[in-house]
């Protein structure tokens, strides 16, 4: 841990700032990232090291101001990041995405009591996870069983939390429950404090290192600080948690070009009815990697083009903070999408749709330019198919597409918990 609740004035990153020289200074850890990825997807060891060492180097202080301690970067720039992380290893963009969520809910609310100090915190490379889902009671039902006590001094939460994603690696955890009010509530805890427990038994046959297991905490107290009674989440944050995982989407599909890539060049032996004797230099197999880059190119456009809109967005937001304001439809009832932002809501909305058949054709289609020796298991490369529909299986594509169709059709609020159902 790099710093605790009352002790934030710790050395910076070193990160300078823009995209080019971001790039260039993260470029010897992203490598690293890349060497070991395959033999850890291989053994299941958790990339612990790898994620110090991208905090260190101020991975997750990117989108702060240079004035914070961070680069200045954009939401494309971001992206842009998270796309190449996620090429080197599919699992890390979406590990960090509980911290790149908290910090843009931070920028956003920078005005508020100790916005500053969580700002610095992450300047200083401390790393921030979540622990949000749990299982309902009954269909329909909200899971309320995490309980802030908000009478104690400090407050303290107890409960028991699952797809804790990014949280094993954590510095601290951001937890939602209800307070002693019932009221919706989310609170920041210490991650190493030893009333937290945490558990690596996510068993899904993809993304097997984001470290989205099981968080039990038992009357764990609060951070000064970590109290939101509204969440303190900004509007854009539900647009975001979605982009990176799209940005993860298009990393799978550009590691699935360059595997193909770099074991076409090795082979030496074509099939007898190939149309050279070199598999590179035949037409057949270099149009399968011609379509696999093609995949690749194009999850990573709609990703880019989905951040651009956020991007586009948060300015109209800057120019009219007050159009945030409106969260509810008229009934006060459900969210939804403040109005500067739904562009970019349905532009992330169809980038999910393009990307993850993007990433799932990729890393089925390399095989086809490959031999039966890629599917051993030492190639891994039956990640790439494993992780895309492990990431695409968060968020259904049929719900998607129809929030999509019904956005052009009716107008209706992009927002996707906007027309969540009741219990029976």
């Amino acid at each position: 841990m790099t710093a605790t609740t009352t002790d934030v004035r710790l050395p910076g990153t070193g990160l300078p700032a823009g995209l080019a020289a971001v790039r260039a200074h993260l470029a010897p850890v992203l490598a690293t990232v890349a060497e070991r990825a395959r033999e850890r997807e291989r053994t299941r060891e958790l990339p612990a090291e790898e994620v110090r060492l991208l905090a260190a180097a101020g991975f997750g202080a990117v989108r702060l101001p240079v004035a914070d301690g961070g680069a200045g970067l954009t939401v494309r720039e971001l992206a842009e990041l998270l796309v190449d992380l996620g090429r080197a290893d599919a699992n890390q963009p979406q590990l960090w995405r509980n911290h790149v969520a908290f910090v843009e809910d931070r920028l956003w609310h920078r005005d508020a009591p100790g916005a500053e100090r969580w700002l610095a915190r992450v300047a200083a490379g401390d790393v921030v996870g979540g622990a949000w889902s749990q299982k309902a009671p009954a269909p329909g039902e909200e899971a309320v069983a995490t309980r802030v006590d908000d009478t104690a001094d400090p407050a303290t939460v107890t409960g028991t939390k699952y797809y804790s994603t990014g949280s094993i690696y954590a510095d601290w955890i951001t937890v939602t429950g209800k307070d002693t009010a019932d009221r919706d509530v989310l609170v920041v805890v210490d991650a190493h404090d030893p009333r937290v427990a945490l558990h690596d038994d996510w068993d899904g046959i993809g993304q097997r290192l984001t470290g989205s297991g099981t968080t039990l905490l038992d009357a764990v107290p609060v951070a000064p600080d970590g109290l939101y009674a509204d969440g303190g989440r900004s509007p854009h944050q539900e647009i975001v948690f979605q982009l990176v995982l799209l940005t993860s989407l298009a990393g799978v599909a550009a590691a699935a070009r360059d595997d193909a890539t770099a074991a076409v060049r090795r082979r030496v032996r074509n099939y007898p009815q190939g149309l050279a004797a070199a598999p590179r230099e035949d037409a057949i197999v270099q149009g399968v990697v011609g379509r696999v880059a093609a995949h690749a190119a194009a999850a990573r456009a709609v990703v880019l083009a989905a951040a651009d809109a956020i991007d586009a967005g948060l300015e109209r937001l800057a120019a009219d903070p007050a159009a945030a304001d409106v969260r509810t439809d008229e009934a006060g009832r459900v969210p939804v999408t403040p109005e500067p932002l739904r562009d970019a809501a349905v532009a992330t909305w169809e980038a999910q749709l393009v990307a993850a058949d993007a990433a799932l054709r990729a890393g089925t289609e390399l095989f086809d330019a490959l031999g039966s020796s890629a599917v051993e298991r030492g190639t891994q490369f039956d990640r790439h198919w494993r992780n895309a529909r492990t990431l695409t299986s968060h968020n259904p594509l049929p719900y998607k597409a129809a929030l999509v169709g019904d956005w052009y059709l009716n107008g209706t609020d992009p927002f996707p918990w906007a027309r969540r159902h009741a219990a029976p």
